[in-house]
């Protein structure tokens, strides 16, 4: 019985597997990371990296205003907070009257660069230019019109997707030495957003898939092998995209203890997540 592409990539990811480690490489060239504030050049708080949506250049109106850019229309602000030293007078019990300085937290309004026009990143990635890739862009255009899902490309140091909002974030083609490498990316995070509860309800979102946990590393197992079976599918894999997929895999099977016998059921999900983003289900 001969074999569908889905047995063929599982059974070349898994042969990869055996022959030893495998390093991975970031694919795309990166920013500053983190967020941090266009004018100063500092990156801001925890607590704000984590609050804030983006990482890259933010800033406040009155800034992008005056370095020439315009925030269009209809684009929310974000928050920064910060802490502020209030002198308070205390009277002590012998009627002596002191100045304390409390902290309390307060909060300014500012702008990611993705959100303004007129001004150009100050700090720019290798930007190479490709061409996109027809069969690549029609997969990405047809799902993000059928299930209604936001997918930005920009110049970030960060791919994601969100289950709360329903978005994904990648970094732009340009950033990315080979454009495969790009779509390798983009159908990684567009094999998460099947998962949402609109969809094939796969993922969860209590503690139990928390970063590095048991749940979160097999969504990422399967993830990766859904991006490269579309790969696959489109003609467009090269040695370098199989092995870095290959590597990415590996990685999170160390979590779950090596088991490559994972890679069987998390296939068998990557399958159906494929067949619903090509709505061949």
């Amino acid at each position: 019985m001969s074999k569908n592409v889905y047995e063929m990539v599982t059974e070349r990811i898994i042969e990869q597997l055996e022959n030893g480690i495998i390093p991975w490489q970031r694919p795309w060239t990166g920013t500053k990371e983190g967020a941090y504030n266009r004018v100063s050049g500092k990156p801001y708080s925890l607590l704000n990296q984590m609050l804030l949506l983006h990482t890259g250049e933010y800033a406040s109106f009155k800034q992008w205003t005056e370095a020439g850019g315009h925030i269009r229309k209809g684009e929310k602000s974000e928050i920064v907070t910060f802490w502020k030293l209030q002198p308070i007078k205390e009277e002590l019990e012998d009627g002596t009257e002191i100045i304390k300085q409390i902290p309390f937290l307060r909060y300014y309004n500012v702008f990611h660069i993705s959100q303004v026009d007129g001004v150009e990143p100050k700090e720019k990635p290798e930007l190479t230019e490709h061409e996109p890739i027809t069969e690549a862009e029609n997969i990405k255009e047809t799902y993000k019109g059928r299930e209604h899902i936001e997918i930005n490309e920009i110049i970030s140091n960060r791919a994601f997707y969100s289950p709360t909002m329903d978005y994904i974030q990648v970094p732009c083609k340009e950033q990315y030495t080979n454009i495969e490498e790009f779509y390798s990316t983009l159908f990684h995070e567009m094999i998460h957003s099947t998962g949402h509860k609109s969809r094939l309800d796969r993922l969860t979102n209590d503690k139990s898939a928390m970063f590095g946990s048991e749940t979160y590393s097999k969504e990422e197992v399967v993830a990766e092998i859904g991006s490269a079976m579309i790969i696959n599918m489109l003609g467009i894999e090269t040695e370098k995209t199989f092995k870095n997929s290959s590597a990415y895999i590996q990685n999170w099977l160390q979590v779950l203890k090596n088991d490559n016998r994972f890679i069987i059921s998390a296939s068998s999900k990557a399958e159906k997540a494929v067949k619903f983003i090509l709505g061949t289900e």
